[in-house]
């Protein structure tokens, strides 16, 4: 970028902020600037792809699968498949966004030590962004539950459809932040099996009451220990694992910075809370890092 285009770049990205936000903001590059920056990601980073949030403001309260519902029980195994399935066909299509890139930028230009995601969408590798950890996994692997074996999304995707020729990937399904549609009738629906041992398959994502890997909280630990700042963008906190994320930024004391639209569980424990969208707040940011 030339030293005449920065400037304008940086007033309109700043322009689509409220006043309260761009103060905010200032206060915010105040301790971003030559800080090594711990990402945390949550469902508000992807809602400009297309993929819905969790909490914000119209969003349906669900009651998601528990993983216990999925284990105990086949006909909890057909809903969630043949919802997922419908949905990972969507949520393969989106792409990631203007904020998904900006972090990539930032990583680039040295800023950003490493993304912690909550997302499982892939969005942040497929922007180019480096260093992630998938903190709830990843919608495009399957796992079985029994021997261990890992397989690519799209096979099973393909499994699916040759088992279940009426199941229509086209049809008006609403996606959810979690790659789920809603379907009426799954009592036909077969479901597909480990090819190396017939065991149970399942999408390599934590479900509700699962537990996040140890192994990978411990990346996420690490990203956070070598930081000198948490910049939290999208998520609500509501999750256990954000929260843990946040207490351990504040153990090292280092300052935790959140962009939000809406309320967070951490907001008291804030150097500054942004209310404000993540794509235009990072473009901002990006912006007045680089002056």
């Amino acid at each position: 970028m030339s030293s005449s285009a920065a400037p304008a770049a940086s007033a309109a990205d700043s322009a689509a902020l409220s006043d309260d936000a761009r103060t905010a903001l200032e206060a915010a590059t105040g301790i971003l600037r030559g800080a090594r920056i711990a990402v945390l990601t949550g469902a508000g980073v992807s809602t400009d792809s297309g993929i819905p949030d969790y909490r914000g403001a119209g969003a349906p309260v669900r009651t998601p699968m528990t993983y216990g519902q999925f284990l105990a029980d086949d006909t909890y195994r057909r809903r969630y498949w043949a919802g997922s399935h419908l949905g990972w066909r969507r949520f393969s299509e989106a792409r990631p966004n203007d904020g998904h890139r900006t972090l990539a930028d930032l990583e680039a230009e040295g800023h950003v030590a490493g993304i912690i995601t909550q997302n499982v969408d892939g969005l942040h590798v497929r922007a180019g962004s480096r260093r992630v950890v998938d903190l709830h996994g990843s919608m495009d692997r399957v796992t079985c539950l029994h021997c261990g074996q890992f397989f690519a999304r799209e096979s099973i995707a393909d499994r699916i459809e040759a088992l279940n020729p009426w199941l229509d990937p086209e049809g008006p399904h609403a996606i959810n932040p979690d790659g789920d549609a809603e379907v009426d009738d799954v009592s036909r629906f077969a479901i597909p099996e480990c090819s190396v041992c017939g065991g149970t398959l399942k999408p390599d994502v934590v479900f509700f009451g699962e537990f996040v890997p140890p192994v990978k909280f411990e990346e996420a630990r690490g990203i956070v220990a070598r930081a000198d700042a948490l910049l939290i963008l999208g998520s609500s906190l509501v999750v256990n694992s954000g929260i843990r994320l946040v207490g351990l930024a504040q153990k090292r004391r280092i300052p935790t910075i959140i962009v939000n639209r809406g309320a967070t569980k951490a907001d008291s424990r804030a150097a500054v809370k942004i209310e404000a969208g993540t794509t235009e707040t990072l473009a901002a940011l990006r912006d007045a890092l680089r002056s």
